[in-house]
């Protein structure tokens, strides 16, 4: 029997969720796109959609950010059966970090192999501009340094082992492709790799953190996405994920800027075309075999 501290988050919860949505679509997707802050536009690319919004689906979470449209989107991009997250679920919410996970474990039962994630970043690496689009090589994950892991609690061996390696977290295949990809669609002078390091927010981060975070490697910092690598990994799928730099994050004190949501959205509606082109030529490029066409 589980613990209470399983609830809601059960692989009996998830299969659930997973059972109720197959039953209400055709599309079997093998690749889900998790959307970053003004980064849904990827969904609205979606050929034959059928669109849940949360707040309908069985033991799912609710999206409470601007910028978050809290969709879930099923449908088939250039032939390609997918399922696209248009918002997701943050630590600052509120909400579990078993929670705000879900949504992955899910998709793992619903047939999806390969999980593709973007999110909006501060820029740490002193290289990077605004506007740049980092492929997540590796990550630091501040929160489950303090305990705060989204595998933690009971495990369940149907979905993956009790200590998972993370050292291969992110698909080496897919970060080549991207590059690859980035290069052909001549995406070269603004496609960075790095270290990508996430906090629990809401407040972004003070000059003294944001220099320790540098210090320690971290080339982005955002609020995200790190959990929802940790558990895609655990279950046995495939992961790339890549930061749009939408701010600089603040790193002198004689300086004058200031972080702030609204040049976040901003950055991410510039950039969306072209990040959203390089997303959707690596999906038709993406074949389950563990290598790429």
């Amino acid at each position: 029997m589980f613990p209470e501290t399983n609830k809601g988050w059960s692989y009996e919860d998830c299969k659930a969720t997973a059972d109720w949505l197959l039953a209400q679509t055709d599309v079997r997707p093998t690749i889900a796109i998790v959307c970053g802050s003004g980064m849904g536009g990827l969904a609205d690319m979606l050929k034959d959609q059928v669109v849940f919004n949360y707040k309908d689906i069985p033991n799912f979470p609710q999206s409470t950010v601007h910028g978050h449209a809290g969709r879930l989107v099923f449908g088939t991009l250039k032939g390609r059966p997918c399922v696209c997250m248009q918002g997701r679920f943050h630590l600052y919410e509120g909400y579990p970090i078993q929670k705000i996970t879900l949504p992955i474990r899910i998709f793992k039962l619903i047939g999806v192999e390969t999980v593709m994630l973007t999110n909006a970043a501060g820029g740490l690496n002193q290289d990077f501009k605004v506007g740049d689009i980092m492929i997540i090589r590796d990550h630091l994950n501040m929160p489950g340094f303090a305990g705060n892991n989204p595998l933690a609690g009971l495990n369940d061996e149907r979905f993956g082992v009790r200590f998972p390696c993370m050292s291969d977290a992110y698909d080496r295949d897919l970060q080549q492709m991207a590059m690859d990809v980035g290069q052909e669609l001549g995406y070269g002078d603004f496609l960075k790799e790095g270290v990508y390091c996430v906090l629990g927010g809401p407040s972004f981060e003070t000059i003294a953190e944001a220099r320790m975070l540098h210090k320690l490697g971290a080339d982005a910092v955002g609020m995200s996405t790190a959990p929802e690598v940790i558990v895609a990994r655990h279950c046995g799928m495939r992961v790339f994920a890549l930061s749009l730099i939408t701010n600089k994050a603040v790193m002198d004190y004689d300086s004058e800027e200031k972080a702030n949501h609204e040049d976040v959205l901003q950055t991410g509606k510039q950039r969306a075309e072209q990040l959203e082109r390089l997303v959707s030529t690596m999906v038709t490029k993406i074949e389950h075999n563990n290598n790429y066409a």
